[in-house]
């Protein structure tokens, strides 16, 4: 089974690709998501988290995201810290989970850090999804009800675009302009 690292900046749709990957009964591990899960109910993430920045990141059991994010965003040492604690609880929950996929010829990692987190080094192939910095913008102000520069400190906490495509095996354009579904297609007609 071949293994397919999907990645692409905030706001670029990759969750969306994901998706339509998933139509096509091809597993997908949201990375991303499955990492919030985790982060919440790993015990030995909340103990190194909690030991670095303190227990009242924790509230009744739960994760304050919000502080959690003003400790990282912005501040490369406690960014690293996080990574170091996260991040090879998820590969391990990855490896896992790629055991349990049978019968298929291959299966999706969706990580918006695949590069940065060193995820790409476990892959077979790398894709990316790609969108203009302005379409990428405006999809997050309207997803998220946020205002511009939040979303450009998150853009500019990543690699940039032109990075992750240089990087990349395969592009995936989603740029409100070619269609998605059809390089969706192709993409996979190239996988098998």
């Amino acid at each position: 089974m071949k293994i397919v690292g999907l990645t692409g900046g905030i706001g670029s749709g990759k969750s969306t690709v994901s998706r339509l990957l998933e139509i096509m009964e091809i597993p997908v591990y949201a990375a991303d998501a499955e990492s919030k899960k985790l982060v919440g109910a790993s015990p030995h993430i909340r103990e190194q988290l909690t030991a670095k920045f303190g227990s009242q990141l924790y509230r009744d059991g739960k994760l304050d995201k919000a502080m959690l994010a003003s400790l990282i965003f912005g501040n490369e040492e406690n960014l690293q810290f996080a990574n170091s604690v996260i991040h090879p609880v998820v590969f391990e929950d990855f490896r896992h989970w790629t055991v349990q996929q049978n019968n298929v010829p291959f299966a999706v990692i969706e990580s918006a850090i695949l590069f940065d987190s060193g995820f790409n080094k476990t892959v077979d192939i790398t894709v990316n999804v790609s969108a203009p910095l302005e379409v990428r913008i405006r999809r997050v102000e309207q997803r998220d009800r946020t205002c511009r520069e939040t979303v450009l400190a998150r853009i500019n906490s990543q690699i940039s675009e032109e990075e992750r495509n240089r990087l990349s095996d395969y592009i995936i354009f989603n740029d409100n302009v070619r269609a998605l579904l059809p390089q969706v297609e192709n993409l996979v007609n190239v996988l098998l």
